[in-house]
């Protein structure tokens, strides 16, 4: 399929998902991206492995391989890890063999239960030439991205500072521990397409002393606040709706498009590349742009508003956001209870993240209109129900602040971070798309 035509299919697939969607066609890239996301986020995997930005680091380890290999078979993009053409080789055994090494190497020990599927995706494939050169594609490709070093993976120690404007942990459950980032090697690891991972380097926080900064805490001050009463109850849930991990709810809502648009093979490795290579480019940078600006958490800034030399701000020191553990479990939904997130504030990874993505997928379908539904672990069972890619951004900065987690500045720099990274990703490596 040529590039011209593909742009064409994407931009066609939107208007059906606004219609009828078509019957279910499932394949092997949906279904490996299903056991990939299933396995980061599986209760036992530690934090360093299932948290929000390793999980979509090590995705897009998966899906980008995937991509490499089943791009190599009919070209119909930028070549990406793999440099020659296979076009007699089948696609669904090079994305299954890509899939399948590449998380094999990532988590050794479930390599029985890894092997167990692959072998399953291999008979449902045709003996032949074809079968052998997509397995020898599709290690190609999971080779070569494992070779680039993105899997930073490691417990790391405790790094904050002290002061006004300094970010500093939450206390642990016991005397004298703190509740630290399980994911801080993911500020240096290794970016897929842009450059580095401090390549969109945020202006950062308004000073402390400025009037910006005294309107944004008074505002999350009094929206979110656990006791807010200007707040709604429709605020609330959103807030909470939104604490649940994006790899698995983006990527589920891609393998839905991939269902109800009938996209094949390639459509479907490019849609998923787009979304979690940029996603994950995007969350590289801000986890880089935390730690760069080690800028503290609305909680503390509010109780210690009288060290911040703002005379427009005042101190409670007894203030709590709305995730707080204390908040009614009723509301609160499913999971641990929700804290002030032990890593630093500018900017917002949720929300770089939804704008990453969100921005890809528009990208891909050449349209911000379409129909379509998001979940949550939170509230299982429960839809948001969107008409626009757009719209999920704008939710997710205000459910941020209504949660009283995140200055509206890191929010909207993340936004902004986001729309940028996809920007670059889709100009140095999807740019065929339209």
């Amino acid at each position: 399929m040529n590039a011209a035509r593909f742009g064409r299919l994407a931009v066609f697939g939107a208007t059906v998902a606004l219609a009828v969607p078509v019957v279910a066609q499932a394949n092997e890239v949906t279904k490996w991206n299903a056991i990939a996301v299933n396995t980061m986020l599986a209760p036992t995997q530690p934090g360093f492995t299932s948290g929000a930005p390793a999980a979509g680091v090590l995705t897009a380890m998966v899906q980008g391989a995937v991509y490499g290999a089943v791009n190599a078979t009919d070209r119909h993009g930028r070549p990406y890890l793999v440099m020659r053409s296979f076009p007699k080789a089948s696609p669904d055994a090079a994305a299954a063999t890509a899939a399948f090494r590449v998380l094999d190497a990532l988590f050794p020990a479930q390599h029985a239960t890894f092997q167990a599927q692959y072998d399953a995706s291999l008979a449902g494939i045709a003996a032949g030439a074809a079968k052998e050169s997509g397995i020898e594609v599709g290690t190609m490709a999971a080779e070569a991205m494992l070779a680039q070093g993105h899997d930073g993976r490691q417990v790391m120690p405790c790094v904050f500072g002290a002061g006004a404007g300094a970010w500093q942990p939450l206390p642990g459950s016991t005397v004298g521990t703190f509740l630290c980032d399980p994911t801080p090697w993911v500020a240096n690891a290794v970016p897929f397409i842009v450059q580095s991972s401090s390549q969109f380097r945020t202006t950062g926080p308004y000073a402390l002393t400025s009037p910006e900064y005294a309107a944004d805490l008074n505002e999350i001050k009094q929206l979110g606040s656990l006791t807010s009463t200007t707040r709604t109850p429709e605020q609330t849930h959103i807030a909470v709706f939104w604490q649940s991990n994006p790899t698995g709810n983006y990527n589920a809502l891609a393998r839905r498009f991939v269902d109800e648009q009938g996209l094949n093979v390639s459509q479907s490795a490019l849609l998923f590349a787009m979304i979690d290579l940029t996603a994950a480019d995007a969350i590289i940078n801000a986890w880089n742009d935390k730690y760069y600006w080690h800028f503290w958490r609305p909680m503390a800034a509010i109780r210690g508003a009288g060290t911040d030399d703002n005379p427009a701000t005042v101190a409670d020191p007894n203030w709590k956001p709305l995730f707080d553990p204390s908040l009614d479990p009723l509301i609160g939904g499913v999971g641990p209870a929700l804290v002030t997130p032990p890593y630093p504030d500018q900017p917002s990874g949720a929300t770089s993240y939804a704008s990453a993505t969100m921005h890809a997928f528009q990208s891909f379908f050449g349209t911000d209109n379409m129909t379509f539904y998001l979940t949550s672990s939170r509230f299982p069972g429960e839809h948001l129900n969107f008409t626009h890619f757009s719209d999920v951004i704008n939710q997710v900065v205000e459910a941020r602040i209504w949660a009283g987690i995140h200055f509206r500045r890191a929010d909207v720099a993340a936004a902004n971070l986001g729309r940028e990274v996809e920007r670059y990703t889709l100009t140095q490596q999807f740019a065929f798309v339209h």
